[in-house]
């Protein structure tokens, strides 16, 4: 039966942080579109009890469902096959940390009257950042998303603001071509989409730092640097780089030995 919305959520050992969220947008959506919603929780490589804090919000709210992969395929392997099962005209995900309060979800989706995607940004005009990161979280954000600009015909200034909607039939589209699940998910996606010919407006929202996070920066910022010229190439007459890159040893991989 299709539904208004689909709203994925990828998470992997989020037992602490994962009530709230769901609870929340349970609760929210539940007065807003009544059955006519869907919350997919995607588990990914969970080693806590994360599957049992979502079993037990299933309870309160029916229109939570789950799939629970052992397999580590990151977050964006983890929100493609949120896509696959999702039965709503509108298709979207946030984190699970609750950075993004369901009401910031929701201002979104009227733009999609006049929009094929919507994304969440607390980089442009008008944004709201109750909490803000640390300086450093702060500075390596807008360094990336000044170095992905710089590769891509993207616009956006915040591509990996965890909150995004899209039309149904522009994600169908491009869910075939979607390769990369880490951190150049959502550039692929954006980028996909864009190629396409769809349409994406960019809004600012509300935002807050939740701390908590189990991501060591120097680390990921070097895993999303990689990525992104990764997937620059894939898409540039040097793709063939790639294919050879990835027929080294993994000694010999710079990424690899770096991080």
């Amino acid at each position: 039966m299709t539904k208004h919305l689909s709203i994925i959520i990828p998470a992997r050992n989020e037992e602490r942080r994962i009530r709230d969220t769901l609870l929340g947008y349970g609760s929210y959506f539940s007065k807003r579109f009544n059955t006519s919603f869907e919350i997919i929780v995607v588990l990914n490589n969970c080693n806590d009890n994360t599957l049992r804090v979502v079993q037990e919000c299933i309870k309160k709210f029916p229109q939570i469902c789950y799939l629970d992969i052992p397999d580590p395929i990151g977050k964006g392997g983890a929100i493609v096959e949120g896509f696959r099962i999702a039965k709503g005209n509108y298709l979207g995900f946030v984190d699970a940390d609750l950075a993004s309060l369901p009401q910031a979800f929701d201002t979104l989706i009227p733009f999609l009257k006049d929009y094929d995607g919507v994304v969440a940004s607390r980089l442009v005009s008008g944004a709201i950042i109750k909490k803000r990161q640390d300086f450093s979280r702060r500075l390596a954000s807008r360094v990336f998303n000044t170095f992905v600009r710089s590769l891509f015909p993207i616009k956006i200034r915040d591509t990996q603001c965890g909150c995004k909607v899209f039309r149904r039939a522009a994600i169908l589209r491009v869910l075939p071509e979607l390769g990369i699940s880490r951190w150049g998910f959502d550039i692929n996606l954006l980028y996909l989409l864009l190629r396409n010919g769809f349409s994406i407006k960019e809004v600012p929202t509300t935002w807050e730092d939740i701390g908590q996070s189990k991501l060591r920066l120097r680390r990921v910022s070097l895993e999303m640097f990689f990525s992104t010229i990764r997937l620059r190439l894939l898409y540039s007459p040097l793709k063939f780089l790639i294919y050879i890159y990835d027929k080294l040893p993994d000694s010999l991989k710079l990424h690899r030995r770096l991080t």
